[in-house]
């Protein structure tokens, strides 16, 4: 399937969801599998078609937006930051989930910190090489267990998971963890990204099984 086929496909999912008066859970789930997902042993591999082969000496990442001090950390700036292990489940909107993925890589935090948010940024927006973005409250990126991961499993990240760096936010549908990224952009209004705009859901909320708009 092409990019722009396969796009138009998830879109029309979405719209028909939403026709149907899908609507969120009022009361999350206190259980470790959210609603409406199966777990699976492997992990398969969801993108807009296209996997973008970027070198380390090509590799960027640009931070900037509402924030002290923009900045662009080359691979091995960004490698040389302070680096975390972390083991999160893995929950994706087509309905699968994996526990106990382990990533490794940088804390959201530890950017954080270093560009220093001005007091009215309040969201943030992902940016990827494929083209792709996505945007989380700014509140949702400060979890413990938010990185940008640049391994899986004791190996570098795989091109076609999201490498040389992919945003991992756990509590999520992963869909809000931008493979690829590129960019992220401190925020003081919301910005729908590629798959809200096309009809999925604003929050992402696993627990309350809120997909779609």
């Amino acid at each position: 399937m092409s990019k722009d086929r396969y796009i138009a496909a998830k879109q029309k999912w979405a719209e028909k969801q939403s026709a149907r008066g899908f609507t969120p859970r009022p009361v999350a789930s206190a259980e470790r599998l959210p609603p409406g997902q199966k777990l699976t042993a492997g992990f398969p591999v969801l993108d807009l078609g296209v996997q973008p082969e970027i070198s380390p000496e090509e590799w960027l990442l640009k931070i900037d937006g509402l924030v002290a001090q923009p900045t662009s950390l080359a691979w091995a700036q960004f490698n040389a930051l302070p680096q975390v292990d972390d083991a999160s489940d893995f929950h994706c909107v087509t309905t699968w989930s994996k526990y106990d993925c382990r990533w490794g890589g940088v804390a959201f935090t530890t950017l954080y910190e270093q560009v220093q948010p001005l007091p009215e940024a309040q969201f943030v927006y992902f940016t990827s090489y494929d083209g792709y973005s996505t945007n989380v409250p700014l509140a949702q990126c400060l979890d413990a267990d938010v990185l940008i991961a640049t391994s899986f499993d004791g190996a570098p990240l795989a091109r076609e998971h999201g490498g040389l760096a992919r945003v991992i936010i756990p509590k999520l549908y992963a869909w809000k963890g931008a493979k690829f990224v590129s960019g992220i952009t401190f925020l003081a209004e919301d910005k729908l990204g590629f798959w809200e705009v096309r009809g999925y859901s604003n929050t992402a909320d696993p627990w309350t099984e809120d997909r779609y708009a």
